[in-house]
Formats: structure tokens, sequence, C-alpha cells
């Protein structure tokens, strides 16, 4: 018997994961449903589950919580199993959660939690240690490895990077400055420096500027809803 804490904060998904592990309730016993992260690692102290299923995004800030709250269950709870489900092909998310190990992790998107077996097999799975990556996001995991090995973004240093990321989110050269705590004129420095290294020249159609910002959301624009099976 597997004792289990689902975090979701949406009725249909919740109510979606009820139907599915009632229908395995010789094997699995759901401790507590949970709407958010701070009830989530609650009801871990509490009941001290085996697995936790967990959305990615949930209140309080909606961003990445179930990612979070599996890193804090490898500190606290490190014999938890987790489950991430997911709307989105996240390589991100995916990487974050397997990089400090695999063991006893699970990454399934949410067009495959109404599918019992699929679901159980993740469950046993990660109360056994293993883990569970989705295909589908295996494949873009490739995908990205592939594009980002050959991308022009390469030569690019990280201080590089992260001007050129606020470049790229409309913030002006002083903004960015004042958000990456350097100077106006290193960040202009910086900015000349990413026009070479990306061959970037002046169009009378388009800025450099915009030629860099639309080349970098190409390339780190990787969340994508899951394609309809």
């Amino acid at each position: 018997m597997y004792r289990v804490v689902v975090a979701e904060d949406s009725f249909l998904i919740r109510e979606g994961l009820r139907s599915a592990l009632e229908q395995d309730s010789e094997e699995v016993e759901v401790a507590e449903y949970c709407p958010d992260l701070g009830s989530l690692l609650q009801a871990v102290d509490e009941h001290r589950p085996d697995v936790v299923i967990t959305d990615i995004r949930m209140p309080p800030t909606n961003t990445d919580e179930g990612i979070r709250a599996a890193t804090a269950l490898r500190e606290h709870h490190p014999g938890v199993g987790v489950v991430v489900i997911s709307q989105y092909v996240s390589p991100h998310y995916a990487l974050r959660l397997f990089e400090e190990g695999s063991a006893g992790r699970a990454y399934v998107l949410k067009e495959h939690v109404g599918h019992r077996i699929q679901l159980m097999e993740a469950i046993r799975a990660v109360a056994s240690g293993n883990s569970v990556v989705d295909p589908k996001v295996v494949d873009v995991l490739v995908q990205a490895r592939m594009r980002a090995k050959n991308s022009q973004l390469a030569e690019l240093t990280p201080r590089e990077r992260d001007v050129l990321a606020g470049v790229a989110a409309g913030k002006s050269n002083a903004a960015v400055a004042s958000s990456l705590f350097l100077t106006k004129r290193a960040v202009e420095k910086n900015i000349n420096s990413i026009f070479a290294k990306l061959g970037l020249r002046d169009d009378q159609s388009m800025s450099r500027r915009v030629q860099a910002a639309l080349l970098f959301l190409a390339e780190t624009d990787l969340e994508v809803p899951a394609p309809e099976p």
C-alpha cells in the first residue's frame, strides 16, 4: 500500500487524479489533497507519505512550486518519491527536477495522469527509487540539446546572455544595467560584443537590437504546451 499526498490547485485535474487513484484503492491510500505549496509541505510532515504527486505550478506564485517542493523533499524527506505533473513540455523544469539526481523522481504530462496504468507505473517507480520521464519531454530535451550545440548564442559569455535576456524583455540599457548591477557603459559594451559575435548589422527594416532579441527568444523559448497525442 502506497501512502500518497496530492498537490493540485485545479479542480478538474484534482478530480481526474482522484478518479484514477480510487480505482487502485487496494494499492494506494491518498492521505491528503493540497491546493498549494505550503499545505503540501505541511501534509508531508504530518502524513509521511511514500509518494507525492504535485503540479509544477501552484499557489502562491504559480511558477515552479512543484520543483521547489521536490528540492525541499530531497533535503528533508529523502525517502519520499515525487511525481511532478505538468501541462508543458519543459526541458528547463525537467532538468531542474533531475539536477540533484533522478532517483525517486518522475516528470509526467497532465494529458497522461488520467490514465490509471501510467500513473500507477510512475508511483511505483518513484516509490522504489527509480525515475520516469515522459517520452514527449525526452524528445524535446534532445531537440533542445542539439539546438544549443549548434546555436549562434553558444559563443556568448554568461554575462552577455544576461544582458541579451534583458534586451529581449524590452528593457532599456539603463534598466538592464540596474537589474544586473552594471554601469550603463558596461551594458553598451556587452551589447556591442553581442552584435559582433552574432554577426548582426544594422538594417533599414530591422535594428540589430531587435534582431538579437528575436534570435534569443527563438532559441530560448523551450516551454511549449504539450501537443495533442
